[in-house]
């Protein structure tokens, strides 16, 4: 026995099991009956016969213009029979036997027309497909349509006689039959892909067929009883306007598809099969968005499989992720909304049913990866994309909230709660990545300085980290406020579970540290941390400070990497923001004092060579010692020109500060003394072996440090004097 007549056997075991007026030897003649009808119609099925009663042996090709027209006016009045049997079952009519009496007759014939109607479709490689022939498709949904809705009124009548009861059982047969033909029918127009070539993608055959969809919906609005459960058309969500446009089109089907699919999805569902109807919709609408997501170059992956992916590699995945995340929520699923509403436009529970679970099932693959992500090996790098994907899910989630596209309640809890699990893993995983940058920094233990006191690699590599992580500022903010907030409740439970008193001490905020000063500790979690790393990397250029032999290079190293530090704060609003006023005024005024300490440390000697006192011997000047004087003053300055002129000061307001400050100490006092004291020396060879640098020479020379210019002195000497000489 086939599964069709399988369920009519349940369906008449059923209606006769909740018929307590009936006794046991009725009931086994009606089921004999119901039997008796399902044989004929196994018969009819297997052997491919025809019903010969009194519509006679038809034959579809043999079959004349003339033939077709007889049955088409037989149809409409056997139609038309029907439709005032509904009316009388519905009216609840008192002449039970003469109604009884012409039901049997009418129905039957009508439902043979309709399995006839139905075997033209299913009968081999001359078969007629659903949408050739328009007409012939809506006299079949037409009369599919009129048996649900007699099968609605003989189940709900009061007539329990056994002529009713036989009818309903008959109507319930064939009605199956329907249904299941409309299963398969749907199912695959909803695979049917797009013809890109065809002329349906023009946009006026588009604007037609959608209008002429919502045209053919009302139409089998006529009928009352036929319009119940979504077989009518009324005012969908999805309005089109008097000139035909439609705001959003559907990619995925030809527009004579959306009709036939609206079509059969009403029909199926006003015969009592919404559920087979929404899970051939969920299975192939989501294979569908699958396809979608592949074709905008996003693949479904495992966990397993995002963890071994290259960091380059998975890169590319998030950035694709993020358009494909946005593309769904602002394209895609209000597009699919449309879609069920024009299709279905009676039926707004079921559209946000589907709607919602599509939904789910969609962002549930697209989430799957974000977690993946979130539980990525971590390092430094990776923070940035990994806040792009919290700041899509954070962005999305009032878009939930405000359920605009009017999901189901519970599928909004759902989304909401994955979105916000995710959204929580992605938080996480960034205050860790973030943290990790202190780590980083107390783990470089190289003992080698940089050469010529110039900026450290790792001074540019944090401070362009943190320029680049305040751009994204609001959201560590909002990353470690719940980091905080997790914390603290974890402390509160663990306190709990032992028992235990806190100890009267001050709360240790993250990133705080013990000799922040007041201001600092109020503070939010992420500008404690932040400022924590740059203390710390103070503490660490302070260390590698120390690897300098020469004390007036160690300065140099100190005020290159101050000044570098200043600079990225003071040219970014966001981190100046953080840092605050008063940590910008303390780290200018170390800069200053790294300032005064490489004078203090290298031109304090020199300055002692020109010094006037101690020259004198009983009144007069003692010319050794004056010649003393000039040879260590010259032993000095070439020493020192020598060895700084090689030394790197990259900022260039810092290097005319220094140059600046060296002239405006070293010039007067050399000049002073030179033409104090230089005149004692006999003119000729003495003069040029004591006295070997003029002012200018001196001037020019000090113009020279910091830029790494490996010029001897001499060269210099040279160039300067054959200027003058011209």
């Amino acid at each position: 026995m086939s599964s069709r007549h399988a369920r009519a056997k349940s369906l008449t075991l059923d209606f006769l099991s909740h018929d307590e007026g009936m006794d046991e030897v009725e009931k086994e003649k009606e089921i004999g009956k119901s039997y008796s009808f399902i044989s004929r119609t196994s018969e009819k099925t297997t052997n491919n016969h025809r019903y010969n009663s009194s519509l006679g042996s038809i034959n579809e090709e043999d079959e004349s213009d003339e033939v077709e027209s007889d049955q088409q006016v037989n149809l409409d009045q056997l139609s038309h029979d029907v439709d005032k049997i509904i009316d009388s079952l519905s009216s609840d009519s008192n002449n039970v036997k003469e109604i009884e009496a012409e039901v049997s007759a009418k129905v039957i014939e009508y439902l043979k027309k309709l399995e006839i109607m139905i075997d033209v479709y299913e009968s081999g490689e001359n078969s007629l497909t659903f949408g050739q022939n328009p007409k012939k498709d809506s006299d079949l949904i037409e009369s599919i349509n009129r048996v649900s809705a007699l099968h609605r009124s003989l189940n709900g009548s009061s007539r329990s006689n056994h002529a009713t009861m036989q009818l309903l059982n008959e109507t319930s047969v064939v009605l199956h039959q329907s249904m299941v033909f409309l299963e398969e029918e749907l199912r695959l127009l909803l695979d049917e892909p797009m013809d890109q070539n065809s002329n349906s993608s023009n946009s006026k055959h588009w604007d037609t067929s959608l209008k002429t969809l919502k045209e053919r919906f009302q139409s089998f609005a006529a009928h009352p009883e036929m319009g119940t459960g979504g077989g009518g058309g009324g005012d969908s969500n999805a309005e089109i306007g008097d000139d035909g446009n439609e705001s959003i089109h559907f990619p995925s089907f030809t527009p004579q598809s959306l009709c036939n699919i609206g079509l059969i999805s009403n029909a199926m569902i006003s015969g009592g099969h919404e559920v087979e109807c929404c899970n051939i919709f969920a299975i192939a609408r989501r294979h569908a968005f699958e396809e979608e997501l592949k074709k905008l170059g996003f693949d479904k992956m495992s966990i397993d499989d995002t963890q071994k992916m290259n960091w380059e590699a998975l890169e590319g995945e998030i950035v694709t992720w993020i358009k494909v995340f946005k593309h769904c929520f602002s394209d895609l699923i209000p597009c699919e909304q449309q879609f069920y509403e024009l299709i279905l436009p009676n039926n707004p529970a079921i559209c946000q049913s589907l709607l919602g679970d599509l939904a789910c099932g969609v962002f549930s693959i697209l989430l799957n990866f974000a977690e993946a992500v979130a539980m990525a090996k971590r390092s430094t790098e990776k923070l940035f994309k990994f806040l792009d994907v919290y700041e899509t899910i954070r962005d999305s989630i009032p878009l939930v909230e405000d359920n605009k596209i009017g999901h189901p309640k519970q599928c909004v809890e759902d989304l909401r709660a994955k979105l916000s699990f995710a959204q929580m893993m992605l938080g996480e995983a960034a205050v860790s990545i973030f943290c990790q940058l202190e780590n980083s920094i107390k783990a470089d233990s190289n003992k080698t300085p940089v050469p010529n006191g110039a900026v450290h690699p790792l001074t540019r590599y944090t401070m362009n980290y943190l320029k680049y992580a305040c751009e994204y500022k609001d959201s560590l903010e909002e990353v470690f406020q719940r980091h905080l907030k997790i914390e603290q409740e974890d402390e509160k439970h663990n306190l709990m579970l032992h028992h235990a008193r806190r100890e009267k001490k001050p709360n240790r905020k993250l990133g705080s540290t013990a000799g922040q000063e007041d201001d600092d500790e109020k503070k939010s979690p992420y500008a404690s941390q932040l400022l924590r790393i740059m203390d710390l990397l103070d503490q660490y250029l302070d260390a590698k400070s120390k690897l300098y032999k020469d004390p007036s290079l160690r300065y140099i190293f100190l005020m290159n990497n101050g000044r570098y530090i200043l600079q990225k704060v003071r040219g970014s609003a966001e981190i100046s923001q953080v840092v605050g006023d008063n940590w910008i005024r303390r780290r200018s005024s170390d800069v200053r004092n790294h300032h005064k300490n490489y004078q203090r440390e290298t031109w304090t000697k020199v300055l002692q060579c020109l010094n006037h006192e101690g020259l004198q011997l009983h009144g007069k000047v003692y010319k050794p010692y004056l010649k003393e004087r000039f040879k260590n003053f010259n032993q000095l300055f070439d020493e020192i020109h020598r060895t700084q002129s090689t030394w790197v000061v990259s900022d260039e307001q810092l290097q005319s500060e220094l140059r600046v400050s060296i002239s405006a100490v070293i010039i007067p006092a050399y000049r002073s003394f030179v033409a104090r004291f230089g005149q004692i020396f006999t003119p000729g060879r003495q003069v040029e072996k004591y006295i070997k640098f003029q002012p200018e020479d001196v001037e020019a020379a000090i113009e020279d440090l910091f830029d790494g210019n490996t010029t001897s002195m001499a060269k210099r000497r040279n160039l300067i004097q054959n200027v003058l000489s011209v």
